[in-house]
């Protein structure tokens, strides 16, 4: 939450995003476009997902979050599904030790128990590895959706309600937040989406009501360090005011 007026300054004035939110749209599509099976677009996919990690702790940016998989992309063909999730085991085999070495803290967000074991215990030493690692936290949400996460917060407070922990009339906004994934981090800065679409698509629906929105027409797999560069331009060139004046925000910045 950005409640803390001193948190709503940095915000408004910093140039650099303290955590960039993103959808990896377009990997199906560069595949396609190339003669190729989807799932050659999402492999290829990986490669970006290296290069804009380590954009980020050269720039100094504290959180990425990265919408891998849906609560929705359930409803793809089986064979891309099935195709889907062994990637994803394969990319927690693989990149986890990469991600340790370069003290990349690693968090799953999202309901994790729809996958099968073998993921689930992946997730686990993935996430128990990283943990204490400091120089930047890369959030993958996976079987993740906005409503979802909305839901089981105000699940949480509802059981409290009904136990007499809580009142009804308690329940605030900032409470809602606190128990939502990632309660613990900044909200997203900035918020990109390639491939074309310019929608959220489900994603954070909380957590971006005050995020910065970027599209781009690049497919993710071509969404090289030059279009990020591109995308963190943007953010540095806009006046964020958290419902205060261009003026209030001027004077934030000289005072």
């Amino acid at each position: 939450m950005q409640d803390d007026p001193s948190d709503i300054i940095f915000s408004a004035t910093s140039n650099i995003p303290k955590h960039v939110a993103i959808i990896m749209d377009g990997n199906g599509r560069w595949a396609q476009k190339r003669g190729l099976p989807r799932v050659a677009g999402h492999k290829a996919g990986v490669e970006t997902v290296r290069s804009v990690i380590q954009t980020c702790v050269e720039k100094g940016i504290e959180v990425v979050t990265l919408f891998a998989f849906s609560s929705e992309n359930w409803r793809r063909p089986e064979k891309e599904v099935t195709l889907l999730m062994s990637l994803f085991l394969m990319a927690l085999q693989r990149e986890v030790k990469k991600l340790h070495k370069n003290e990349v803290q690693l968090r799953i967000v999202g309901d994790v128990s729809a996958f099968d074991n073998k993921i689930q215990e992946q997730i686990k030493k993935a996430e128990a590895l990283t943990e204490d690692n400091k120089s930047l936290v890369l959030n993958i949400a996976a079987n993740y959706g906005g409503q979802w996460d909305i839901t089981q917060s105000v699940k949480t407070l509802a059981e409290k309600v009904e136990s007499g922990v809580l009142k009804a009339d308690d329940i605030t906004s900032d409470l809602i937040s606190q128990n939502l994934c990632m309660s613990d981090l900044p909200e997203p800065d900035l918020f990109i989406r390639t491939g074309g679409e310019q929608r959220v698509s489900n994603f954070l629906i909380w957590q971006l009501a005050y995020s910065e929105l970027y599209f781009t027409d690049t497919l993710w797999p071509d969404f090289d360090r030059q279009a990020f560069e591109e995308a963190l331009s943007s953010f540095a060139g806009r006046q964020r005011r958290f419902g205060h004046t261009g003026e209030q925000i001027e004077k934030m910045k000289n005072a």
